[in-house]
């Protein structure tokens, strides 16, 4: 079930990024030299792919990221406004815009979390050795180097 839901993320993911292809690239047409244009829309889904990946490792380790996460959602946001920005000004124009990187937001963060719901959770490290004695230090003698703060040496 869990392949099926990661096929399933993967081929919105790429879809949606088919669709915000365009978009993002009549941005670039007007601004950037003629030899980069083409790459331009790599700026937004370049990073969100390299987040992406820091996620999926960080949720088979099941551990946190954050900061993956913060960068999954500004370029996220990002392409949002971009895109919304080249669509016709009306509701479903907007929506028509926008709603293919909200949906592979979505699915995105549904196959984390499918992710750390069916990975069994790590067996917890113990902090202290196992093996570490509890029998009481032996008391310090006349010419011990430790001496409590309290008692004083005597004088040599």
């Amino acid at each position: 079930m869990t392949s099926l839901g990661a096929g399933l993320a993967c081929g919105v993911s790429v879809f949606s990024g088919v669709i915000a292809y365009d978009p993002l690239l009549r941005i670039a047409e007007n601004r950037a030299p003629d030899s980069t244009v083409a790459w331009w829309p790599l700026l937004v889904y370049g990073p969100w792919v390299a987040a992406s990946l820091s996620v999926l490792r960080a949720a088979f380790q099941r551990r946190r990221a954050t900061h993956s996460w913060l960068v999954i959602l500004f370029f996220s946001f990002m392409a949002i406004l971009l895109c919304a920005a080249q669509a016709d000004r009306t509701y479903a124009g907007v929506a028509a815009a926008t709603l293919p990187t909200a949906a592979s937001l979505t699915c995105f963060q549904q196959l984390a979390r499918s992710i750390t719901l069916t990975k069994p959770p790590r067996k917890a490290l113990p902090r202290h050795r196992a093996g570490r004695s509890s029998a009481p230090a032996p008391a310090p003698g006349p010419y011990s180097p430790f001496v409590p703060p309290h008692e004083e040496r005597p004088p040599s």
